[in-house]
């Protein structure tokens, strides 16, 4: 859909705060996390859209965070999947305002605050003692 006006100017400023190489950081942390290999040919935003792989990162990261999570379905229940990985990183330890919200996500209205929680949920992760599965690069932390 095309912008016009303020609306543009939103999504430009929006945009220019992506870091591609933050993105595919964070996505090969990800399916290194779950045991996948990272979908070769997809967008950041579409790997993570439907909230499945968000929902098995939060029961890696601590199992069982996460009773049941659809892999298809109506745009309701795939939504619902990305507020089950919110309350989980929420009930883990990642405050409210570290997170993002379903949208932001699922409408793709703001990206840049999607990936800003995957990785407060990695930090969170990273000072926990019981999580013993592989660490997030650094300077990823460095660079948000």
């Amino acid at each position: 859909m095309a912008h016009y006006g303020i609306q543009a100017a939103v999504a430009a400023k929006t945009a220019s705060k992506r870091s591609p190489n933050v993105e595919q950081s964070l996505l090969a942390w990800i399916f290194e996390v779950v045991g996948e290999k990272v979908p070769e040919g997809v967008a950041y935003e579409e790997v993570l859209k439907d909230g499945v792989v968000l929902c098995k990162l939060m029961n890696k990261i601590k199992p069982g965070a996460i009773d049941k999570f659809a892999s298809g379905g109506s745009a309701y229940i795939l939504m619902e999947n990305i507020n089950k990985f919110i309350k989980a990183a929420q009930e883990y330890g990642v405050s409210h305002d570290q997170l993002f919200r379903t949208v932001d996500l699922f409408e793709k209205k703001n990206i840049p605050e999607v990936t800003a929680g995957i990785i407060n949920l990695a930090r969170v992760a990273c000072s926990d003692e019981n999580y013993k599965g592989p660490q997030l690069e650094k300077w990823v932390f460095a660079n948000n």
